[in-house]
């Protein structure tokens, strides 16, 4: 079931960032990426110490819990003309990410109404410890 929701995602290589989802819910999900060192925003940032830019790590939170969560919640109702869009993000950046690095993202429902997801979004690296974290909010239409 987890792959079906993956292939329904409206993004390809190089700008999808879900790997597998691990468990999902009516309360939220739970899934992983890793960042390949090939991928090509690591050639600029930052010269010779490269690091994952947030505006990156937030689609990877935004892809895993809630484009990925909104399409489990909306089940058979979603369909290839299906519109999502980001509504909001507050963002707390709080670590680095660097090429070849595997992250958990966790997202906790907060609303589901109306076509609109609000979550709260976290970000583990493979020590377990938070990057980054905050709110997420969609749209599906």
């Amino acid at each position: 079931m987890y792959t079906k929701i993956i292939d329904k995602l409206p993004y390809a290589k190089p700008f999808l960032f879900v790997d597998e989802l691990l468990d999902i819910n009516q309360n939220g999900v739970t899934g992983v990426y890793t960042y390949a060192a090939e991928l090509d925003f690591y050639k600029g940032h930052f010269k010779n110490n490269p690091i994952t830019p947030g505006v990156i790590l937030t689609e990877t939170m935004a892809q895993i819990g809630v484009v990925c969560f909104g399409i489990y919640l909306v089940g058979d109702q979603f369909k290839e003309t299906t519109k999502i869009a980001l509504t909001s993000s507050d963002i707390e950046y709080l670590k680095p990410v660097y090429p070849n690095e595997k992250v958990t993202v966790i997202s906790e429902k907060v609303y589901f109404r109306f076509g609109k997801l609000k979550c709260n979004v976290k970000m583990i690296n493979s020590q377990n410890e938070i990057v980054c974290q905050g709110t997420i909010a969609g749209m599906i239409i």
